[in-house]
């Protein structure tokens, strides 16, 4: 049963954001209200229905002491009573705890770990992996900055994914992924097993964090490199160093003012990564064993070619659809671990309940 004071409490804030807004507010004021308006609302209309039902379900029972109507209201009532558990559950899950970033665009960092080329190689599959997912949903997949090897594959990436819900969809993605193959590279046909590293940001907005011209570094250069790394004809890579963390951030496309642009919303992103953090440190030691605890370190995904199938460790999911993953359908993975994720949280708010 969830509490009338939670209900009222929830709907009381709604209409004071609904109210604020009608007001006319202006500035960062009002794009926090804004925000925080579109998150309540599907929420709001759950607990109004709920509360609406919860009405109907006592005025039925109340005709019960009418003896004309008293077969009638019998018959609402276990027809009101199934709707209100079915509502309950739907309430219930409409009132976890939301992460704010959810709605956010996210930035995708990819870097090469263990297995030297290959590993390079399996980052610039991971890297097409999620362009395709991300031109199959409709959103925007742009590169910031990335090296490449010789042979063609990634030594590190930055991707900045625009379009709605991006973080809540890849916020799982971060973690090494590691690949079970024969390497290109390989001519006795051994299995190599070799992994990349995704780290999954949400983006920052200009409000979210304060960058103080005294506490950066900007440094315009000619982009260079081995293999493939992007080669300008001009001075207008930039790169940008907070120096208060030790921050490096560059961007090498033509524009320089562009570069500087790219490169400020990297730096503030990952800024505001390292302000979540520390905010969620109190919660690591549960967060541990959990779906969404976001560890980069831990080991999250095999990709065994082979045999032509995809592990996801967090959940025991195995699909022997390799290349359709690896070709961009990743949305039964990633239904998977939010259902995973949501199931633990509702678990833990009726143990704490």
């Amino acid at each position: 049963m969830i509490s009338d004071e939670k209900i009222a409490s929830l709907l009381n804030r709604f209409a004071y954001l609904e109210a604020k807004m009608n007001d006319g507010a202006s500035g960062d004021e009002m794009v926090k209200a804004a925000r925080e308006y579109a998150e309540l609302r599907p929420v709001a209309e759950e607990a109004q229905a709920y509360r609406n039902m919860q009405i109907a379900l006592d005025e039925a029972r109340d005709m019960l002491t009418d003896p004309d109507m008293a077969e009638l209201a019998r018959e609402e009532i276990a027809e009101l009573e199934a709707g209100l558990e079915a509502r309950t559950a739907d309430l219930q899950i409409a009132l976890l705890p939301k992460d704010a970033a959810d709605t956010r665009p996210a930035i995708v960092e990819i870097r090469a770990g263990t297995g030297g080329d290959e590993a390079a190689l399996f980052a610039g599959d991971l890297m097409r992996m999620y362009q395709r997912y991300a031109e199959g949903r409709g959103w925007r997949f742009d590169i910031v900055e990335e090296s490449l090897t010789e042979l063609g594959g990634i030594r590190d990436l930055v991707a900045s994914v625009q379009g709605d819900g991006v973080f809540a969809r890849l916020k799982f993605e971060s973690g090494v992924h590691r690949v079970q193959r024969v390497p290109t590279t390989e001519s006795g046909g051994r299995i190599h097993t070799s992994a990349a590293t995704v780290a999954v940001l949400p983006e920052a907005e200009e409000v979210d964090i304060e960058i103080r011209t005294e506490d950066i570094r900007i440094d315009t250069m000619r982009a260079s490199g081995a293999g493939g790394q992007h080669v300008n004809t001009t001075d207008s890579a930039v790169r940008i160093t907070h120096i208060p963390t030790g921050i490096v951030v560059t961007s090498s496309e033509k524009s320089q003012h562009t570069n500087r642009a790219k490169a400020m919303q990297v730096l503030r992103t990952r800024l505001f990564d390292m302000q979540r953090a520390e905010a969620d440190a109190e919660r690591a030691a549960d967060r541990k064993g959990q779906v969404g605890s976001g560890d980069r370190s831990e080991r999250i995904r095999t990709y065994n070619f082979p045999q032509g199938r995809v592990t996801d460790h967090r959940v025991n999911l195995t699909l022997y659809k390799l290349d359709q993953v690896v070709g961009g359908d990743l949305d039964e993975i990633i239904d998977a671990l939010l259902t995973a994720d949501q199931a633990e949280r509702l678990a833990a708010m009726e143990s704490e309940a």
